[in-house]
């Protein structure tokens, strides 16, 4: 997965959630929920950006901590479901 994905998502993250908390980083392993970053509205606000920017869809069932709960989880997520859109496999 490209560093470029990972900082893509780094700068949404930042740019939209950091600033609430007056924070100055955030680790790529950093549990967005835990650390009190984001929360019901603030997925839906992510889940919106990485349809957009991304070009995936991202299914109701797929709205699990496993998969948008830390910058890592998210880049390897939007890479899975990138790749299974190049090949037509479903994800």
């Amino acid at each position: 997965m490209s560093n470029a994905l990972k900082t893509s998502i780094r700068e949404f993250v930042e740019a939209s959630f950091l600033f609430r908390e007056g924070r100055n980083g955030l680790t790529n392993d950093e549990s967005l929920l835990a650390a009190g970053l984001i929360d019901s509205t603030g997925i839906l606000e992510l889940v919106e950006h990485l349809e957009t920017n991304f070009g995936i869809t991202v299914e109701d069932d797929e709205i699990v901590p496993e998969n948008l709960d830390s910058i890592d989880l998210i880049a390897a997520y939007v890479a899975r479901k990138q790749g299974a859109k190049i090949t037509g496999i479903a994800v």
